[in-house]
């Protein structure tokens, strides 16, 4: 029988989507269940938004401004970024992947830590190039050097996750400029900031300010984590002229929609309140890594609103014993559990199973 499909994705793994509470908790006989696996915020959204969701679906009936002027210039403003070189997206993942069209063609190389952002190698197979993950330091970090030495002639986009998702690792500023130092300017390196509101540590770089005017260098961000609007996918990128006159060539039109606008420059009025959640999420990160550092060895720090828990061969085991005790969390086979950081009940619940599944 003659295929309709690409035989090369037979081998793909398919993105996992953390599980529906409603369909768990239904399974379980539980009025409820809590999810802490896909890194959400878990207060609501912020003030204003949902008004501005509601005028915004009046008119819903027209498409949205292809050109996104209105939030472009509201970042651009914010971060002092000339709005030229912004493009906004269906989600930070969607922009990922354009930039991945944008730079290559089939058997050319593209670069990323490893585990690193799950997107990464399933973007870069549908795109037609090659993938070349570089396996994580034994401290779950980003193994720079290593990246570097791995570079070729057909490198040409690498993509480094700071924070790291799922480890919650960070790299920092000295760190990351030797490591960009030596990456030739024919290879654009993105990177992924998806977390970067939750960073504690002042040696992590902010890369729109220190390295945003490199000209291999394109920065990445979402409005779905700390800003609230996971359910609204609308993320942004920032990067050399070229490289946004080549994704504005390949993007979707209106893939940022007209409801989506809306509440992303209702959620940047809101960035008093954002920080004020942002400052709860940090302090229950800090109490749920001392607590399950009693229970698993080798937990690293982290600069994002999850914690790794370095669980190997039993991570799918411990996620099936969180499901069965109405908590989701994130199991990475072979390598470990990712879990969000929720509200204080909510970490609450998953405590006192890892309490008794690690003991």
């Amino acid at each position: 029988m003659t295929r309709l499909t690409r035989p090369d994705l037979d081998a793909l793994p398919a993105y996992i989507p953390g599980r529906n509470p409603a369909d768990l908790a239904r399974e379980l006989g539980l009025p409820d269940a809590v999810k802490l696996a896909s890194n959400e915020v878990p207060y609501g959204p912020l003030p204003g938004v949902t008004e501005a969701i509601v005028a915004a679906a009046a008119g819903v009936d027209r498409y949205p401004d292809p050109g996104v002027v209105q939030l472009r210039e509201a970042l651009a403003q914010r971060y002092e970024i000339d709005p030229d070189r912004i493009v906004t997206g269906c989600g930070s993942a969607s922009l990922c992947e354009l930039l991945a069209r944008s730079t290559t063609l089939p058997g050319d190389q593209i670069m990323y830590a490893w585990r690193s952002f799950e997107m990464y190698p399933i973007l870069t197979i549908t795109t037609g190039a090659t993938a070349v993950p570089i396996p994580n330091t034994p401290e779950h970090e980003h193994d720079l050097d290593a990246m570097a030495d791995a570079v070729t002639d057909r490198t040409r986009l690498i993509f480094v996750c700071n924070p790291n998702n799922p480890t919650g690792t960070a790299i920092r500023h000295a760190a990351l400029e030797r490591f960009l130092d030596r990456v030739p300017e024919s290879v654009l390196v993105v990177i992924d900031e998806a977390y970067r509101e939750f960073v504690t540590d002042p040696e992590v770089p902010d890369a729109l300010k220190s390295f945003i005017d490199r000209p291999n260098v394109a920065v990445v961000r979402t409005f779905s984590k700390a800003w609230g609007l996971a359910g609204l996918r609308v993320g942004w990128l920032v990067a050399p002229p070229e490289v946004v006159t080549a994704v504005r060539k390949v993007i979707t039109p209106f893939s940022t929609n007209s409801v989506g606008q809306a509440a992303a420059l209702a959620a940047l009025n809101a960035t008093d309140e954002m920080r004020r959640r942002v400052a709860l999420v940090l302090a229950e990160r800090d109490r749920v890594l001392k607590a399950v550092r009693e229970l698993v060895p080798g937990v690293p720090d982290s600069q994002a609103n999850f914690i790794w828990l370095p669980l190997g061969d039993q991570a799918i085991d411990f996620a099936r014993a969180c499901e069965s005790r109405a908590v989701i969390v994130r199991a990475f086979a072979g390598h470990g559990v990712r879990v969000t950081i929720g509200t204080p009940e909510e970490n609450d619940a998953f405590l006192a199973v890892a309490a008794d599944a690690l003991s």
